[in-house]
């Protein structure tokens, strides 16, 4: 079954969060009634390091303020994406039970748009303190039972959901033998459609902050060549690129703090075509030079 918070009606959210006044950040319109879902556009989303708090800030950013206008923006497209994608860090520093209990209201108005939301872990969070927020996603019987992972099977991809938490506070990752052996034996079993792998951590260990088995994930994917794309967060980064198998390799954008002053903070808006993926760039500062920027993905030969 795969990691996912289903929707929610539009009355289920309203009496929610009518009460502590969440509902009135949103205007009605954004949950207008019979909006087209399209079944192969998807909101990505990394790095939104929500805390308990919702007024503080860290790099000068109000990390509850960003997410909140990405999921105006969400809401306000003319289709419903047909999921949103979380590729971990969603609490802020040590991923407490107050900063769940943010993350699941603030994930509301995306639910009551009917846009099911898929969460990956970071190495930000705490994956048993993340269960207990999310009962559901705790009674899920899950291909690892102390792991996140799962697949997602779509009209046009496979989307495999990976953990590379391995510590809370421990900056890098790492996937462990059980789940790699998981992941092979799932795009055997499913190689009949390109296989787009998610998780936290990047490839390589670059100044010890990367995923430490990340040659023993790309050993595997490599060549089973239904494996068209790496999609990652971690860096607080946008950047796009193939390694030498023709893999493409996409650094998500944090929607909370980046790094380099220059660079952006959003999400991106990706839509599976037959052979490939557009992604377009959305981010927070719509005056940011790089907004609107498309990049468009031709998948490698299987």
């Amino acid at each position: 079954m795969p990691i996912h918070l289903p929707p929610i009606s539009r009355r289920q959210f309203l009496l929610r969060s009518l009460a502590g006044g969440a509902a009135l950040a949103f205007s009605p319109s954004l949950f207008a009634a019979g909006k087209r879902t399209d079944p192969n556009s998807w909101a990505l989303l990394s790095d939104i390091h929500l805390g308990a708090d919702r007024s503080f800030m860290a790099r000068g950013i109000n990390m509850t303020d960003h997410f909140t206008e990405v999921s105006r923006e969400l809401l306000a497209l003319p289709k419903c994406p047909a999921g949103v994608f979380i590729t971990g860090d969603c609490a802020y520093n040590s991923g407490q039970a107050k900063d769940y209990a943010l993350i699941a209201e603030l994930l509301e108005p995306i639910r009551a748009g009917q846009m099911p939301v898929h969460l990956a872990l970071g190495n930000h969070d705490n994956r048993e303190r993340f269960w207990e927020a999310f009962p559901t996603e705790k009674a899920v019987q899950r291909p690892l039972a102390d792991r996140q992972v799962a697949l997602l099977r779509t009209e046009r991809a496979n989307w495999f959901i990976l953990d590379s938490l391995e510590k809370t506070l421990s900056t890098p990752g790492l996937l462990g033998q059980e789940q790699l052996d998981w992941l092979a034996g799932a795009l055997d079993a499913n190689p009949d459609k390109p296989a787009l792998v998610l998780l936290h951590h990047n490839p390589g260990i670059n100044g010890n902050i990367g995923l430490k088995d990340s040659a023993a994930l790309l050993e595997i994917m490599r060549p089973r060549k239904q494996v068209k794309a790496y999609l990652f967060g971690h860096t607080h980064d946008w950047d796009v690129w193939q390694d030498a198998s023709g893999i493409h390799l996409i650094n998500l954008p944090p929607v909370a703090y980046v790094f380099s002053k220059e660079k952006p903070a959003g999400w991106v808006h990706a839509t599976l075509e037959r052979k490939g993926m557009r992604l377009e760039l959305r981010c927070v500062d719509p005056k940011h030079p790089s907004q609107g920027q498309v990049v468009k993905l031709d998948w490698r030969a299987s």
